[in-house]
């Protein structure tokens, strides 16, 4: 696994990050209430320790307000030293559109180098598409695009102006 902690000046890295594997068991609870299952609770530390490996630390979190995206953010959080109390809750990332994203993504504050967007699917494969310019057909469950962009800004990122970095997820070899 290569290390891709050192960033370039005037670059940004972008995180996007679908959420762990969400339980299905009670049919009572709404879309959005799901928590993770055992599956989910097990990979999203594991995807937390091989980003802390890559010492790839965020200086933002930013989450969909579902339970289960907010439980897989909080898990990165603290295994890579972000308080959770930090993670910024977006309820325009769930059921986002693309544009959406972007629009929350090129309003972040240019000090912020690092950004991790916890979101679903199939957005977040979609948005990993057209920013990296890539085919992916579907980011699994916690699953981590990492992509890297020549700008000193977010209002500059643009489609397919981008560097991947990795795409990595728990059934990945790694």
């Amino acid at each position: 696994m290569k290390s891709v902690a050192i960033l370039p000046p005037e670059s940004k890295r972008l995180l996007i990050c679908r959420h762990a594997k969400s339980s299905w068991q009670d049919a009572a609870l709404s879309d959005i209430e799901r928590s993770l299952n055992k599956r989910g609770e097990h990979d999203a530390p594991e995807m937390g320790r091989r980003l802390k490996k890559r010492r790839i630390l965020p200086d933002l979190i930013m989450a969909s307000p579902a339970v289960r995206a907010r439980a897989t953010a909080e898990i990165y959080a603290l295994k890579l030293g972000y308080q959770p109390e930090k993670i910024s809750i977006n309820k325009e990332q769930y059921a986002a559109t693309v544009p959406v994203l972007i629009a929350l993504l090129r309003a972040v504050e240019p000090q912020f180098n690092t950004v991790m967007m916890v979101g679903h699917n199939p957005e977040s494969t979609a948005l990993a598409n057209i920013l990296g310019g890539l085919h992916i057909a579907n980011i699994p469950t916690c699953g981590i695009v990492a992509l890297e962009f020549p700008v000193a800004s977010w209002q500059e990122v643009i489609a397919g102006n981008s560097t991947l970095l990795f795409f990595d997820f728990p059934k990945n070899a790694a």
